[in-house]
């Protein structure tokens, strides 16, 4: 696991950035693993300057997204899907159909629509790097405690913590789902790399348990620790509960001249 830690969240987008646009500029049908909240929005925003900036063209691209809410329309505000056309694929050339939600509407079977979504990114040829946010109980995806290390996309009961947390994104009267859809622990462990983004002292606890301590389904991040190819970006306020920072950093200068003189994908 390669550690990196970094001053401010603005940083942190700033390098998340790199890795996705080598990545589009390296392979000529790149598949992206996208997140939602709050996190990676600073990350889209500085990948939608580069592509108005004609940096970079997302023409090539299919993505798949981690997660979207149980039985709501594609175009309900807050579903994950109107999330991602607001801060990403509105602002870009990416072809829109081959932007890939697990969706699971009202009378559609979730286990069907879980394979058919793995069988979606199986088809695309797998997803070559995938975004990662980490919430405070050790959640990636919705992959809440508790969940299996070998799942695979399928419904998830979300938690009383998680709903709290999401809570803040919703009106009083407004319907907030309590299940979702979401990538399964072993769908992104599939992934070629995985890019998990963390900010703020709120995640402090959970980055720790996930980079040090026991590989458990107490924090489903944790299972990043069987990754080949896993790179975690913080700021200096996510990383404050982490012991051997000195090592991480000394370690990520280190990679830096790898990644100068061969990239940053094998």
């Amino acid at each position: 696991m390669q550690v990196i830690i970094l001053e401010d969240p603005e940083q942190v987008a700033q390098h998340a950035s790199q890795w996705v646009l080598e990545l589009i500029a390296k392979k000529a049908k790149p598949v992206l693993g996208l997140a939602t909240g709050s996190t990676p929005i600073n990350l889209y925003k500085k990948l939608v300057k580069s592509h108005q900036e004609d940096q970079i063209d997302f023409s090539h691209v299919t993505s798949f997204n981690l997660d979207e809410y149980h039985n709501i329309d594609a175009d309900n505000a807050q579903s994950y899907r109107s999330f991602m056309k607001e801060n990403l694929f509105d602002e870009i050339n990416i072809d829109q159909k081959n932007t890939y939600l697990p969706t699971c509407y009202q009378n559609e079977n979730p286990r069907r629509q879980g394979l058919a979504f793995e069988e979606k990114i199986q088809h695309a040829g797998g997803i070559d790097l995938q975004i990662l946010g980490i919430g405070a109980n050790g959640h990636i995806g919705f992959n809440e405690p508790s969940s299996s290390l070998s799942s695979r996309t399928r419904l998830k009961t979300l938690t009383q913590q998680t709903l709290k947390d999401n809570s803040r994104l919703f009106k009083a009267d407004e319907y907030q789902p309590t299940m979702a859809m979401t990538m399964g622990i072993s769908t992104i462990l599939d992934a070629r790399y995985v890019l998990l983004m963390a900010t703020g002292k709120n995640k402090a606890k959970a980055v720790n348990e996930m980079i040090t301590g026991a590989l458990s389904a107490k924090c489903p991040a944790s299972a990043l620790q069987l990754h080949e190819h896993a790179i975690v970006v913080l700021d200096k306020a996510a990383a404050s509960e982490l012991t051997h920072q000195e090592y991480y950093i000394w370690a990520d200068k280190e990679h830096q001249k790898i990644n100068q003189t061969y990239g940053f994908f094998l």
